[in-house]
């Protein structure tokens, strides 16, 4: 393992990831100015969620040991994937970046075309068993030679860079914004298949912990190694431990947010019941006798 100042000391250029920066960055400026022209006053915690905690974290990944070491390391390219699937989309979407585009873009043509356009993304990954799905499928690249074939080509893991995080926000986003809150039946479903990824997100990692074969077949091209460096049976190990551990714990808030969901779900519906008349009860009531009648 590298020592503490090799990782905070080691740094590279990356075009794609700053092309990814200066776009989001960007688009979430120009529309806090719209918002802000159009009265309404962003909250400073979500600005800061967006911009520290989202396009910080996912430059600090880019530019950083993990970016520069991806190609070479399969742990730094394991770790590298996880958190830009896992941890920068969570700090972009706390940001609410399709509500403030709601507030920011003004009614028309424009507006309508991009509403259709990511109205049916929005739809497919608000179904709980998409998001589980798709987040085991990416981490079991790694169990494949397509990890070892994306991580040393410049182009595809520029590629990834950007595309990863992306998948991760359309993930994230029915979970966080506001206009996409569901029933409590259906929040009760999503607990359900959380819990499925708790434990499906646990495989790819195990594997490449327990097996003695070197599933991407890769083969380390460079010059000079640094000492530091591990084999490629432990760096294959290391990355299985690093990829359990993250996908494990990113899974925790995922659950707390459904438990804050269900919570204020539960609440509103009990608030409608107990607004209805003793008359439009019995109404309701026997309704649901005649539907199971």
């Amino acid at each position: 393992m590298p020592t503490l100042s090799v990782f905070l000391g080691t740094w590279s250029h990356d075009p794609w990831a700053l092309g990814f920066l200066l776009v989001a960055g960007g688009l979430y400026t120009w529309g806090l100015v719209r918002a802000s022209r159009a009265g309404v006053r962003w909250q400073l915690w979500r600005i800061v969620a967006f911009y520290v905690l989202g396009l910080g974290s996912y430059a600090a990944i880019s530019f950083g040991f993990l970016g520069t070491y991806s190609p070479e390391l399969r742990w730094a390219f394991s770790i590298r994937i996880a958190l830009l699937l896992f941890v920068v989309p969570a700090g972009l979407a706390l940001g609410l970046p399709l509500g403030l585009a709601r507030v920011a873009m003004r009614q028309g043509r424009l507006r309508t075309i991009l509403a259709a356009v990511a109205r049916k993304p929005v739809q497919v990954f608000s179904n709980s068993a998409v998001a589980p799905i798709l987040g085991l499928l990416v981490l079991s690249m790694m169990l494949t030679p397509l990890a070892g074939i994306t991580r040393m080509s410049p182009l595809w893991e520029g590629v990834l860079g950007v595309a990863i995080p992306l998948l991760g926000l359309l993930m994230v986003l029915p979970m966080v914004e506001e206009k996409t809150r569901v029933s409590t039946a259906l929040i009760m479903v999503q607990f359900v298949f959380a819990f499925i990824e708790l434990l499906a997100d646990a495989i790819p990692g195990l594997l490449m912990r327990l097996s003695p074969t070197i599933f991407d077949g890769a083969t380390f091209l460079g010059g000079a190694r640094p000492a530091w460096f591990p084999s490629a049976l432990a760096d294959q190990q290391l990355a299985g431990d690093w990829l359990w551990f993250i996908a494990e714990i990113m899974d925790l808030p995922i659950l707390i947010l459904l438990f804050v969901r269900l919570a204020k779900s539960d609440k509103g519906e009990r608030k409608i019941l107990d607004e209805l008349t003793d008359e439009q009860m019995d109404e309701l009531n026997a309704a649901h006798l005649n539907q199971r009648g």
